[in-house]
């Protein structure tokens, strides 16, 4: 199964002084959703932006916001965010204990209306930990730098969660996010993702739509060769 190519601008990258012009900017290039990390200065050492941001951008977006739960209590704050209008929401598997734990807080976002449910897991997390769950989410982000800070190197090691996600027959969408241009994007597309985050690299290009536009052309152009070689096997 072959999923549409899908662009997810990271907000954390943006002007926030000008925020709504941002969003616009970003759906002219376009971005297919707009992805929003949340960090809580716990689970990650740094501090973003809370639900009524989300709520603001969701009164000026047209596109989904893509919101990446990057905190130790996601079942806490899961309401919050789901009323400011998350589209996808993404919680990280590293804060459950178990297989139970982490199917009560997809049944809540469910519960709560959550269009898509994600799971998440850094770079030194196993990808098995996600495997009990794989029936019960939409969309596995794969992080291909460690959660909390921008502008990180890719980790080409994480291809292979990837790739054993697709071998495992995980039909949902698998997002990478960190260190993602037009360079690193081929080999994750080969992999099997089929959403990418990228925050500097647009927003800080001269061209964002032309930026975006490569991105894309790169990861449906590395599909269909057949000489594609990923960074790392």
């Amino acid at each position: 199964m072959t999923r549409p190519i899908l662009i997810s601008p990271s907000i954390l990258s943006a002007d926030f002084a000008n925020l709504e012009s941002e969003v616009q900017r970003a759906e002219s290039a376009g971005a297919d959703w707009l992805h929003v990390d949340v960090m809580d200065g716990h689970f990650v050492p740094n501090l973003t932006i809370g639900p009524p941001v989300v709520a603001a951008l969701k009164r000026v977006a047209s596109v989904p916001l893509d919101v990446h739960l990057m905190i130790s209590e996601p079942l806490r704050y899961a309401a919050a965010f789901a009323a400011a209008g998350a589209h996808v929401l993404t919680f990280h598997i590293e804060t459950c204990a178990g297989e139970k734990e982490a199917r009560a807080t997809i049944a809540e976002f469910r519960r709560l209306g959550i269009e898509k449910v994600g799971v998440s897991l850094n770079p030194d997390i196993p990808i098995e930990r996600v495997f009990p769950v794989l029936d019960a989410v939409d969309l596995v982000l794969v992080m291909s730098v460690f959660a909390g800070f921008g502008g990180q190197k890719f980790i080409p090691d994480v291809l292979s969660k990837t790739r054993a996600l697709r071998a495992r027959g995980f039909e949902g969408y698998v997002e990478m996010d960190g260190g993602l241009n037009a360079e690193t994007i081929p080999a994750c597309a080969q992999a099997g993702a089929d959403v990418f985050v990228s925050g500097s690299a647009l927003f800080g290009a001269p061209d964002m739509h032309a930026t975006l536009a490569r991105f894309r052309t790169s990861a449906e152009n590395s599909i269909q060769r057949d000489d594609a070689c990923p960074l790392n096997s």
